[in-house]
């Protein structure tokens, strides 16, 4: 599988999350922010997977995000680290 593929799975995870309702609203502009630096080709992929890894793990410690929307983040976490 490319990189581009791998980015575009990730990204349908971070779909996934700024699209649910019952995820708080800080938490899905923080996926759609997520999304933004992964496609953003002008920088190398390690530093967009650093940044993207980073922001994922502030939400995935936010007290208010539910156990489904943790468990999303998880996985999508696991997916970036195939990239770096």
């Amino acid at each position: 599988m490319s990189t581009d593929e791998k980015i575009e799975r990730v990204c349908d995870g971070l779909n996934m999350i700024s699209e649910d309702n019952s995820i708080p609203r800080n938490i899905r502009r923080g996926a759609d922010e997520v999304k933004q630096i992964l496609l953003n080709d002008s920088d190398p992929i390690d530093l967009r997977v650093a940044s993207a890894t980073s922001i994922l793990d502030e939400l995935a410690n936010d007290p208010n995000i539910p156990l489904h929307g943790r468990t999303l983040i998880w996985n999508i976490m696991s997916r970036l680290e195939e990239l770096a």
